[in-house]
């Protein structure tokens, strides 16, 4: 601690660190947005150690900063490493290396609360990212004092090639997008509408208008539909898992898995099962929609995302496949996973020959017709510990979930669960920050009816605590927790609520709209 030179080294071990973090950050970033990296794991985790590259640069950037202020031949103030302009030693150089600094914590900061910023804004902070690279890459140019050393060209040229090569990427898959814009208004063969899936979400609350491009058959209940925007755009990023709500012209809404390729952002593959129970939506569709019918659809929402695990068991129930197609489709052929699917009979059950038929000895398929004894479940859930993913009917959610422990456990519902308030009904006031807005809401109405009521810019579709769609952010009161959505420590986790069904145990809620 005591060498005139151990800081000097530091400084110069941080700074290369740092500049290649942030290079592979921002690699790794375009690779996974770009879904380059679709064959080769869990995307979750892809992401998990992006995030981990760009909190590690910021590590190391601090580091750079520290040890230049403790660098007895420098002599750095605080003020000379934080403050543009502040130094005489190579002030422009030097601010340009500041100013990188805070774009860095401004795409980190905004990654850590991507969940509460708006979508446009996320993205737009989040390209800041290529510019600290060319930022970074000019103040190491003009700074290092080992510039003239073959290792130190050999590190930039490296770094400043994956930089080009990052770009390259994006601007390829980019003009392929554009391409499979045009690809995608062909009508799919039976190949065609199953496809292999990759993860990647972006939740859109606004609708827009999209035409039927192509109709197919799944199974003689289920009808295949190809939607692409109307005008030439490319369509949101999405996981596996995510669903899309469709505004029918008969005034219903309903709500879909999304199972075509998240890799093709040109259109959006849905499934639906004429159901003998329909209350209009998919007796409508399966009536009237033909190829050149125009929709309006809102999203992706996904509140069943695929979470890295060692191993997995995916259950489906009927039409609950197809959330769980597109999981299964993203995985890499060495990851562990078996697939339990139920339903009446073969011909009514969606996709399930050409998963049997892919996926031989990983997906077992069950029908009513062709079993005389029904399947054990809760002991053969006993008996693995790998994650569940199940979506299905109620009572087939209801018995894996009383199996399976809660950690392991993740459920999409189609229906509500029937959750009762404590207490009667009570009237609760609330107050919109950023609208400035305040009223009250009587105890029979609900608070989703209140917001649209007051003009507030919340979308409700399912009005049942299902889809996810009125979800609002809380900063103040408690809710009470009404809804079927995810579990309720995970909404408190995130500090949000879903106003069509909940309410609140304060006189009081604060909501950030």
């Amino acid at each position: 601690m005591t060498s005139p030179h151990l800081w000097w080294y530091i400084t110069r071990a941080s700074a290369i660190i740092a500049w290649a973090l942030m290079t592979l950050s921002v690699v790794w970033g375009t690779l996974l947005s770009t879904r380059v990296l679709r064959k080769v794991d869990n995307p979750s985790w892809l992401q998990d150690l992006h995030r981990y590259l760009g909190g590690t640069a910021i590590v190391m950037v601090v580091a750079h900063m520290v040890s230049l202020m403790l660098d007895g031949w420098l002599h750095f103030s605080a003020a000379a490493v934080l403050v543009p302009f502040a130094t005489d030693y190579r002030a422009l150089p030097v601010a340009i290396g500041i100013l990188a600094f805070y774009l860095l914590l401004a795409v980190q900061g905004s990654s850590l609360l991507m969940r509460l910023l708006p979508r446009r804004f996320w993205k737009g902070v989040h390209y800041a990212s290529y510019l600290v690279v060319v930022l970074v890459s000019f103040h190491a140019g003009l700074t290092g004092t080992d510039v003239g050393a073959l290792w130190y060209r050999v590190v930039a040229i490296s770094i400043i090639g994956l930089s080009v090569i990052a770009v390259l990427v994006r601007v390829i898959a980019g003009n392929r997008a554009a391409g499979n814009r045009v690809a995608g208004n062909r009508a799919p063969g039976r190949s065609d509408a199953v496809r292999r899936e990759r993860p990647g979400s972006a939740p859109v609350r606004r609708g827009v208008t999209m035409r039927v491009s192509a109709t197919f058959r799944v199974s003689d209940e289920v009808l295949g539909i190809r939607l692409v925007p109307s005008a030439a755009t490319v369509l949101p990023v999405w996981r596996p898992g995510a669903h899309v709500t469709v505004a029918l012209p008969n005034g219903l809404e309903r709500q879909y898995s999304l199972c075509g390729d998240p890799a093709d952002r040109s259109h959006f593959d849905i499934a639906v099962l004429r159901t003998l129970d329909s209350q209009g939506g998919s007796s409508w569709i399966h009536a009237n929609v033909r190829p050149g019918v125009q929709l309006e659809v809102t999203g992706p929402l996904n509140h069943f995302e695929l979470e890295p695990a060692l191993s997995y068991l995916f259950v489906a129930g009927g039409i609950g496949i197809t959330p769980i197609k597109s999981m299964i489709e993203s995985l890499p052929d060495r990851r562990d996973w078996h697939l339990l699917y139920f339903g009446r009979s073969r011909r009514s059950m969606a996709f399930a020959d050409e998963l049997a038929a892919e996926y031989p000895g990983r997906v077992w398929v069950h029908a009513s017709d062709e079993n005389a004894t029904a399947l054990d479940i809760e002991h053969l859930l006993s008996t693995v510990d790998a994650d569940v993913y199940c979506c299905g009917p109620e009572s087939l959610m209801a018995r894996v979930a009383s199996v399976v422990p809660r950690e392991r456990m993740h459920l999409e519902r189609f229906t509500p669960v029937e959750r009762a308030a404590i207490g009667a009904p009570q009237s609760v006031r609330v107050t919109c920050r950023k609208s400035r807005k305040d009223f009250a809401v009587p105890s029979g109405q609900s608070i989703l009816d209140a917001l649209e009521q007051n003009g507030l810019p919340v979308m409700g579709s399912c009005r049942k605590g299902v889809c996810g769609t009125c979800e609002v952010r809380v900063v103040g009161g408690l809710p009470e927790h009404l809804d079927s959505v995810v579990d309720d420590e995970e909404k408190d986790r995130l500090g949000v609520m879903y106003p069509c069904v909940s309410r609140a145990t304060t006189p009081e809620l604060v909501l950030d709209i």
